[in-house]
C-alpha cells in the first residue's frame, strides 16, 4: 500500500491532511502561504487523489499506521475536518511522532446525538446508501453542505471542485470507509489523555461542525490550558482556509512558532 505525499516548502515540518471526498490539491492555496516558513508534507489520504485504498475494514488507527509510514519522524499535524480524526489519532498513538497538533473544522465525534451536536444520522446514512448509485453526486452535495453559509460560497465551491479535479478520481471504496470512520468514530473519551499542544479552528456558519461543539470539547481536553489554543473564523464555514486562506495560514504560523 503507498500512501502518495507531496513535499514543498522549507523549515519545520508540517503534516497536511485533507478532509472527505477530497486530496492533497485541496491545499494548494494554503501551502503557498506557509512554504517560506514551513516544510510541507502534504498527503493524499488511502483511496483518494495518488493513494491506494486500503482494505474495506480498515479502521482509523490503520489509516493513520499508513500516513505515519510515508511522513517525517518529527512533524507538526494539521487535519481538517476528516482529517483532523486522523490528525489527533496519530497524536494519540504516536505523541512522540507529533510535535504539534492542528485541527480545522474537525470533532472528536461527527454525528449528532440528543446531547452533542453534529451531522444528523439520516444525512450520514443517506449519504452511504446513495454512494452505491452514484458516488460523484455525493461528493458534490457534500461539497456543497462544506460551504453552506460562507460569504463566498460559489468561489468555495468552485476552488473545492478545481482541487478535486486536479487528481485522480476518489476510489469508491475509500469514499464508503472514510463516510464509515466520519460515522462511527468517537474520540470524547479519549481527549483527556492528549498532551500534545493544540490548535483548533473553527468557522462560526459550520453546518457540519457546529459552534456548539467548541466548548464542550474544551471540557473535555486535559489540563494545562496553556497548551492548547482555539479560534473562531466569524464568517467562514467548514472551509475557513479556503474562504480566509491569509488569516488561517497567519494563525497557523504563529501557533508553529510560538507553542
Amino acid at each position: 500500500m503507498s500512501v502518495y505525499v507531496e513535499r514543498r516548502g522549507q523549515g519545520p515540518n508540517l503534516v497536511l491532511l485533507h478532509g472527505w471526498g477530497m486530496n492533497g490539491a485541496v491545499w494548494d492555496g494554503l501551502a503557498a502561504r506557509l512554504e517560506d516558513d514551513v516544510s510541507l508534507h502534504i498527503v493524499d489520504l488511502p483511496g483518494f487523489g495518488h493513494s491506494q485504498a486500503l482494505a474495506p475494514d480498515a479502521t482509523l488507527s490503520d489509516w493513520v499506521q499508513a500516513i505515519l509510514a510515508v511522513v517525517p519522524q518529527q512533524a507538526a499535524w494539521l487535519g481538517w475536518s476528516l482529517g483532523g480524526l486522523l490528525a489527533t489519532q496519530a497524536a494519540l498513538l504516536a505523541p512522540n511522532r507529533v510535535s504539534q497538533l492542528i485541527t480545522l473544522a474537525s470533532s472528536p465525534c461527527f454525528v449528532a446525538t440528543d446531547t452533542w451536536p453534529g451531522i444528523k444520522p439520516q444525512v450520514l446514512a443517506n449519504f452511504e446508501q446513495q454512494l452505491l448509485a452514484d458516488h460523484q453526486m455525493v461528493v458534490n452535495r457534500f461539497l456543497a453542505l462544506q460551504v453552506m453559509g460562507s460569504e463566498h460560497a460559489r468561489e468555495d465551491i468552485r476552488q473545492l471542485k478545481t482541487s478535486l479535479a486536479a487528481k485522480p478520481a476518489p476510489n469508491p471504496i475509500a469514499l464508503a470507509a472514510g463516510l464509515a470512520l466520519l460515522g462511527e468514530v468517537d474520540q470524547r473519551a479519549q481527549l483527556a489523555e492528549l498532551r500534545t499542544p493544540l490548535l483548533r479552528l473553527y468557522g462560526r456558519l459550520d453546518g457540519l461542525v457546529p459552534h456548539q461543539v467548541i466548548a464542550m470539547v474544551d471540557a473535555l481536553l486535559p489540563e494545562p490550558a496553556q497548551y492548547r489554543q482555539c479560534h473562531i473564523e466569524a464568517k467562514a464555514s467548514h472551509a475557513a482556509f479556503i474562504s480566509h486562506p491569509d488569516a488561517t495560514a497567519e494563525r497557523i504560523k504563529h501557533f508553529l512558532q510560538h507553542q
